[in-house]
């Protein structure tokens, strides 16, 4: 299957400001990719020109296979947008704005809004204009999936949301993976939240990319050692080039480690110790990610 997104050497420059610095990924079709970062490394901006509301500076970006300037009424109705600042007509309610939104899809389906409405505790006779941020929120999620999207594409989804509500739409988006043929890209600095649904992660800085890789990649990329002596006193430090992080006792260190596992039986056997390998999280992860390599 050809991807759903694919970029090529894609930039985009705010005056003399690089948001995306030639960025070339592909994303197939039916993943779930974390778009991670931090503020202003361009993750956004990679949504909005994914989704046809901004263009290029250089390079090429294609959504559905067509060009992201070429994007017509047909191919915009199959994909949905979560803002993170979204735009709706403040005078309706909100099941006013539901109707109208949805008189615009034919695959529109009331029965999910209906639920959605119910399960993340939305009013539907409250009006827009005087919604808190996280109903917002919720607002921009409905409409953003009940016209059965391809692609969804979300950009801090669940920053407003409350602990219930956020519980209820990542369960949502699991249950959406099986509805629909679906590939969503999700960005968020909610690293713990949305590990339970990726399967794949972009990583951004400062437009650069620093790392493009399923998560169990990294997960087998980076490791923690716990590392006991079984003769005499640790080195104050471990100088091996795969150690990224250590924190060491005479008698124990726990170490971070990287591509390290066909170093592990030499380790032990220079050290004299034994080793307990455990996994890392994506919070834990990603500030590797970011470091320059040496």
């Amino acid at each position: 299957m050809s991807p759903i997104v694919e970029t090529s050497e894609l930039t985009k420059r705010y005056g003399a400001q690089a948001a995306l610095d030639r960025l070339s990924v592909k994303i197939d079709q039916q993943r779930v990719v974390g778009l991670i970062g931090q503020n202003g490394s361009g993750k956004t901006t990679f949504l909005d020109i994914v989704a046809g509301t901004a263009l290029p500076t250089e390079g090429s970006c294609t959504t559905l296979g067509t060009d992201c300037a070429r994007l017509d009424e047909s191919l915009l109705a199959r994909i949905g947008v979560v803002f993170q600042e979204n735009k709706f007509l403040d005078w309706m309610r909100v099941d006013q704005h539901l109707d109208y939104f949805g008189s615009f899809y034919p695959t529109w389906d009331v029965a999910r809004q209906q639920s959605l409405l119910t399960d993340l505790d939305l009013d539907p006779r409250a009006k827009v204009g005087h919604l808190s941020g996280g109903d917002a929120q919720k607002l921009g999620i409905i409409t953003a999936v009940c016209h059965h999207p391809r692609l969804l594409l979300l950009d801090e989804p669940l920053s407003s949301l409350d602990p219930i509500a956020r519980e209820t739409l990542l369960n949502f988006i699991l249950r959406l993976l099986d509805e629909d043929e679906v590939t969503i890209v999700v960005s968020s600095h909610a690293l713990m939240d949305i590990e339970r649904l990726v399967d794949w992660v972009i990583c951004l800085d400062s437009g650069k990319l620093r790392a493009n890789s399923a998560l169990d990649t990294l997960q087998e990329r980076f490791a923690t050692w716990e590392v006991t002596s079984s003769n005499g006193p640790l080195p104050a430090v471990f100088h091996e080039p795969f150690v990224r992080q250590q924190n060491c006792t005479p008698r124990h260190a726990r170490l971070v480690v990287e591509n390290a596992e066909l170093k592990l039986d030499g380790f032990c056997a220079r050290y004299h110790v034994e080793v307990s390998i455990g996994q890392l999280n994506l919070e834990k992860i990603y500030p590797f990610l970011l470091e320059p390599k040496s």
